[in-house]
């Protein structure tokens, strides 16, 4: 991990967020173009790594620590044409409290 992104992931946010970006197991990758990726406001919050069930695919994960739970992952598509969310429905939006229950407390 870069130094800068080491800071990045150190320094207080003003505020956390109520509810994070969760990436559940119908994600493909969108073929190596996942439009949550694109749309998402926040630089490396969501990174393509490789699919495990399916190792010559991707799968996005989130970055729980970036993630501002904005939902344009879920609801903007390119050119600025809506959609009913991720065409997988592979994004979940899941509240902070219930997120940091199942994964224990983030370092905000």
């Amino acid at each position: 991990m870069a130094v800068a992104e080491k800071a990045k992931r150190s320094e207080k946010r003003k505020r956390k967020p109520k509810i994070l970006a969760v990436i559940n197991d119908a994600c493909t990758g969108c073929g190596g173009s996942p439009i949550c990726v694109t749309e998402c406001p926040v630089d490396n919050c969501m990174l393509e790594v490789q699919n495990p069930d399916v190792p010559h695919t991707i799968r996005i994960e989130v970055d729980p620590l970036l993630c501002i739970g904005c939902k344009k992952c879920i609801t903007k598509g390119p050119m600025d044409t809506l959609l009913e969310g991720c065409p997988w429905d592979a994004i979940d939006m899941v509240s902070l409290q219930n997120f940091e229950g199942e994964h224990g407390e983030l370092a905000y």
